[in-house]
């Protein structure tokens, strides 16, 4: 699984706020996983937004070898999955199942292999047992997790997740932090929880204004305490385990 990610020149901007992205260049390694960290408004949403083709940008994005335009959505949209910030944005369907089963159907698979990749998720992250529970019926930490599934099931390479411990307790974030440490895809954070950054991810991109500032290993960035206080940001507590 390799899972590349190479971006440059990258340069967006809403009508009415202005630049958002400004000259992004980026390259992540397959496998690797990056935390993309900075104040609000730093751009680091409307980043994944792009990847992910959402957004129209200027400049060059290539994903899995896969540049990411519009003739190619449909191929970058198997090789990267999103996370969005507010889970009940992913979960439409009438039960836990039929939301993580919904994208691998709309591949085209099989109906066996959707069985399979439905029941892989959910047992990846700990659901395993709940596929009859209406999504509206589960605690917010089950959610976020039912969220994840939804993607996993895909088998995309990378995957993107925009501030994934919002609103979660203590237990359901350590649970999360176990489950992303695991998974093998390229991952890519945008999070303004500096802990939560540090105890997943080995990378940290810094961005504030719509440029990188930084880019460098986690803990050199982020244990940078005069760097971070100019950004808005606080110096991690910890750096895991």
């Amino acid at each position: 699984m390799s899972g590349a990610v190479e971006i440059k020149g990258l340069c967006f901007g809403y009508p009415d706020a202005g630049d958002v992205l400004a000259d992004i260049n980026l390259r992540i390694d397959g496998g690797s996983k990056v935390a993309l960290i900075g104040p609000n408004g730093a751009g680091k949403s409307t980043l994944l937004l792009a990847m992910s083709m959402f957004v129209e940008a200027k400049g060059s994005i290539v994903i899995d070898g896969i540049e990411a335009v519009r003739k190619n959505t449909r191929d970058i949209r198997k090789v990267i999955g999103s996370v969005l910030q507010d889970p009940e944005e992913q979960l439409f369907m009438p039960t836990v199942f039929d939301d993580v089963a919904f994208g691998p159907m709309n591949l085209n698979v099989g109906q066996e292999e959707v069985i399979r990749r439905t029941n892989e998720a959910l047992q990846r992250v700990g659901l395993a047992g709940l596929e009859k529970r209406p999504p509206h019926h589960l605690s917010a930490g089950q959610k976020r997790a039912a969220a994840i599934a939804t993607i996993l099931s895909m088998e995309p390479k990378v995957i993107t997740m925009d501030e994934p411990d919002t609103s979660l307790d203590p237990r359901s974030r350590k649970r999360l932090v176990e489950l992303l440490r695991s998974l093998e895809q390229t991952l890519i954070i945008a999070t303004c929880n500096m802990d939560f950054a540090a105890r997943v991810c080995e990378r940290a991109v810094l961005m504030d204004g719509g440029r990188i500032i930084a880019d460098g290993n986690a803990r050199q960035v982020m244990a940078d305490a005069d760097l971070m206080e100019a950004h808005g940001l606080e110096t991690p507590k910890a750096f895991g385990d």
